[in-house]
């Protein structure tokens, strides 16, 4: 499982007790404007804002602050017009790393982005210098104890996955973005819980960090994830269990 992955897991079962809450909001609202603004208010018709909706749900934010981003988004409040940008470089050992970000103010965005990679020991590449060793993918994260492997698999591969993968404690349910709602709405018929489920940036190999290396992408992510204007980051990082457990 690459590094982001595991990382998604893992902040998933901190659930309620994670004291960055607020943070989780910011960045939802923030992924709920934006999506409506784009694709309009009405999620049944806005696949990128009925995601962002489960999302917030499964963080137990607010009707009242999650209807408030969808009025901002359709223009029916005032509210900021945020920008999407993407910055890829490297980061401890060497490792793809791919950011986006939404943000009202581009110079402050990337001095925040660029100091990030650089205290690490990384540093932001041109455009294109990681992006092609990833692929846009459906990604939704099982724990073994809620599910058999032959009715998953018979499940998500009937609704469209590509995969079903066996990764430690895990089983992981790979699709095309365009049927992850289908594969998704299956399982969810089905009753079975899934830890994570997202539209992720899957690396097609990656790079194992141990050692120093590996405490200090640990850094790494949690800096990625403190920085309000970074919605998401990926990486083909591969971090030994102990190193990211003990987080």
């Amino acid at each position: 499982m690459s590094g982001h992955s595991k990382w998604s897991t893992i902040k998933h079962k901190k659930g309620a007790a994670d004291a960055k809450r607020g943070k989780i909001f910011t960045k939802l609202i923030k992924e709920i404007t934006v999506a409506a603004r784009m694709g309009g208010g009405d999620p049944e018709a806005n696949p990128r804002l009925r995601r962002a909706i489960i999302e917030a749900k499964s963080q137990n934010m607010p009707k009242d602050n999650l209807e408030r981003a969808i009025k901002k988004g359709t223009g029916e409040l005032e509210g900021v017009d945020y920008e999407e940008i993407t910055y890829e470089g490297y980061g401890p050992g060497g490792v793809a790393v791919l950011v986006e970000c939404l943000t009202d103010n581009r110079n402050r965005t990337i001095a925040d982005v660029r100091y990030i990679f650089s205290k690490s020991g990384g540093n932001i590449g041109t455009d294109g210098c990681v992006s092609w060793m990833f692929d846009k993918k459906g990604l939704i994260s099982i724990d073994k104890a809620n599910a058999n492997e032959e009715t998953l698999m018979e499940i998500a591969l009937e609704a469209g996955a590509e995969d079903v993968k066996d990764e430690d404690d895990c089983f992981e349910v790979i699709t095309d973005p365009a049927d992850f709602d289908a594969v998704k709405s299956a399982i969810d018929a089905a009753k079975i819980k899934y830890q994570v489920a997202e539209i992720t940036m899957i690396p097609q190999s990656q790079t194992r960090v141990e050692g120093k290396d590996a405490e200090q992408m640990i850094k790494f992510m949690e800096a990625l994830d403190d920085c309000d204007d970074i919605q998401k980051f990926y990486s083909n990082a591969e971090i030994p269990d102990e190193v990211m457990n003990a987080m």
